[in-house]
């Protein structure tokens, strides 16, 4: 039961994906994707409230993802070192899930509705981060300053990673680095 529930879950992120990539976001009903999914509109609404959810799914499991990692570094590891080690750590997580990624973010670049969800979705994230750092001993305002400039620089690298992957999200990630402690 919870393997099909799963995969009904995965059949109307890839149908949504694919019509708002042929129609636009605002061209595509929430029973449209659950009829392109094969499931009905209720099914869609156990899954998602609403069809911007769809695009934002995931948001959870990276942060569960990258708080355990912050939560497991090296005490001797220092706040920048820390969220980079986080990120790297799920990397495999953001590979896997490319060929879904790529043309969710095609969809919320040409959707201006949607820019602001994804702004709301990542300062959620920073402030998971900043909580994270906070649990392990960084003062509040080095904690937020480090989780959202950690955070440009993780967005910033996957995103032009999802534009052209020749160069890979970890060397993405390392040269996202480098750019940000050169700042200092």
């Amino acid at each position: 039961m919870a393997e099909q529930r799963l995969n009904a879950r995965v059949r109307l992120q890839q149908a949504a994906v694919q019509l708002f990539r042929d129609r636009g976001f605002d061209g595509v009903t929430a029973a449209e994707i659950a009829a392109r999914a094969g499931v009905t509109e209720r099914t869609f609404f156990r899954h998602f409230t609403d069809k911007r959810e769809v695009l934002f799914d995931g948001q959870a499991i990276l942060v569960e993802a990258l708080t355990l990692s912050i939560a497991d570094a090296p005490e001797y590891m220092g706040p920048i070192d820390t969220l980079f080690r986080a990120f790297r750590s799920v990397t495999q997580l953001l590979e896997d899930n490319r060929s879904f990624s790529k043309p969710r973010q095609e969809v919320i670049s040409a959707t201006p509705a949607l820019h602001e969800r994804e702004l709301m979705k990542l300062a959620a994230l920073s402030d998971a981060l900043a909580t994270a750092l906070k649990a392990r001993g960084v003062p509040d305002l080095q904690a937020a300053l480090a989780a959202r400039a950690g955070m440009a620089a993780f967005a910033n690298a996957t995103l032009a990673w999802l534009e052209d992957e020749a160069q890979g999200l970890r060397a993405r990630l390392d040269s996202n680095e480098e750019a940000l402690r050169s700042l200092f």
